[in-house]
């Protein structure tokens, strides 16, 4: 096991990639679950706060300790199984994701979610319940875990199959591998029916398993991963169309959208991306192919032998939608298509260094919006930044309805402002029954936004809940709910 007790040894395990920062007295590196093991019962003996580590590029502070220790499961990077007839892979939680990705395609297999940091470790996609550009068509994370291994606080271990451990109505109950039975009340609530990222998943007659996904740690520790695996196809159209107009884009993305859901159309967009003008002016330096005055829309579809017949489809829609085929970036390579997917994350890595550089934390939307109050929401959206005269770019996940808008504050007075319209922008995101974080989670930066979204009740019931899990309140303090809720019962 490797400790660091001097700060100045472990200073990058206390932020993460949205420059959230906190304090720890040290940090613990376990080699493998033994040590973690006892390392947690220690911890909780003692009522010392121990904060899990993953790789930090979350965007929540979800991994930065306010107090207490630190326990970082790096060491626990194995893959431990694969299985090409079943279609799974077993792992360890530090596997990096690309990584995990690159291994199983080697193997013609396929693990779709695509989170836009690729160097993050599974166990925290897991524990966020991350999703990316494929979510279109594949859904999040927690559509592909098959099993979990999680260490409890005490030092128990609770091995969780999907379809073999439910709740009946609302009651559930668990054991341990040491036969301990767990038995608790699945709180009330209504999600949004949107993408959601936002605290725990509670539903009635649920599978368990869906409780730890989205967790943040607070339950317990993920220890092993069983994952989903599908067939590897490695033809890929990848495009990216350009639009003189909001409005066009828009109506192109919804009936891409709607004709990727039709079985008897030839398209079936895997992705929808847009990319506003001003994120397009970002990027013109670094990409001067770029038409000026535009906006975009970048899709993916897999095909099989009819690429000529698809690749028709998408450009007579294209044309539908006033946008000029003869400017569309188009590949069909993987080489070109890895170039796309660095286009589609230049924007978020270029916002990121600024805010960085200016010492401040970058102000983004996660908010996801029914679809019929998208377009009406995005515009009011957008002129509350304007009037306010700060500088911003809207990227991201057309085809669920999720933009990024991200604020880009030049002092610390437009950052101030800029964290009171992000609260007014959720708060009119949940007016319309969206969500306050649709993939990276709630973490320490959005407590108060779930509070406005569920209420005072809820958040009450999911501090009981943890105490059920967590009853010396040690683990990953401050995620998803202010310490006083678990203070409070």
């Amino acid at each position: 096991m490797i400790i660091k007790t001097k700060k100045d040894e472990f200073q990058n395990y206390l932020t993460d990639a949205s420059n959230y920062k906190g304090d720890a007295d040290s940090v613990y590196i376990p080699k493998n679950e033994t040590e973690l093991i006892e390392l947690l019962k220690k911890f909780n003996e003692e009522k010392i706060k121990v904060t899990i580590s993953g790789n930090g590029t979350g965007l929540t502070g979800a991994r930065v300790p306010e107090s207490g220790i630190v326990i970082s499961t790096e060491k626990l990077n194995k893959i431990l199984e694969l299985n090409k007839e079943e279609k799974f892979v077993i792992v360890q939680p530090a596997v990096i994701l690309s990584d995990l990705q690159s291994y199983v395609e080697e193997k013609n297999l396929f693990y779709p979610p695509d989170p836009t940091e690729r160097n993050c470790f599974v166990g925290s996609t897991v524990a966020t319940n991350s999703s990316g550009a494929r979510t279109f068509k594949y859904g999040p994370t927690r559509n592909y875990v098959l099993a979990l291994k999680v260490i409890l606080t005490n030092g128990e271990t609770i091995y969780i199959e999907r379809g073999k451990q439910k709740a009946v109505g609302y009651f559930a109950s668990l054991e341990t591998q040491n036969k301990k039975n767990i038995s608790f009340e699945i709180p009330k609530f209504e999600m949004p029916e949107t993408k959601n990222a936002s605290g725990y998943y509670c539903k009635e007659n649920m599978d368990l398993i869906d409780l730890f996904i989205g967790s943040e740690g607070t339950l317990g520790i993920i220890t092993e991963i069983k994952f989903k695996l599908i067939d590897y196809n490695e033809n890929i159209l990848s495009a990216i169309a350009f639009f003189e107009n909001e409005n066009d884009a828009f109506n192109f993305s919804q009936e891409a959208r709607k004709l990727s859901f039709d079985n008897t159309s030839k398209i079936d967009a895997r992705g929808l991306e847009f990319f506003d003008h001003r994120t397009l002016n970002y990027l013109r330096n670094d990409y001067s192919s770029i038409p000026n005055n535009t906006c975009a829309i970048w899709f993916e579809q897999e095909i099989e032998n009819n690429e000529d017949e698809i690749i028709d489809c998408w450009m007579k829609l294209i044309l539908k939608h006033n946008s000029n085929p003869e400017t569309v970036w188009l590949a069909v390579d993987k080489k070109e298509q890895e170039k796309f997917k660095d286009f589609r994350h230049a924007i978020a890595w270029k916002v990121n260094e600024i805010v960085a550089q200016r010492n401040l934390r970058k102000v983004g939307t996660d908010i996801a919006i029914p679809d019929e109050h998208f377009v009406v929401f995005y515009k009011w959206m957008k002129n509350l930044v304007e009037e306010n005269k700060i500088d911003y770019v809207v990227y991201g996940h057309i085809g669920n309805n999720h933009p990024h808008l991200n604020m880009i504050p030049k002092n610390e007075n437009e950052f101030h402002l800029c964290q009171k319209l992000y609260f007014e922008i959720c708060k009119e995101a949940v007016k319309y029954k969206g969500t306050v974080s649709a993939e990276h989670g709630i973490g320490k930066t959005k407590r108060d936004y779930l509070l406005m979204m569920y209420g005072e009740h809820v958040i009450k019931e999911m501090a009981k809940l943890k105490l059920v899990f967590d009853p010396n309140k040690i683990l990953n303090i401050g995620n998803i709910f202010d310490e006083k809720y678990l203070e409070q019962l």
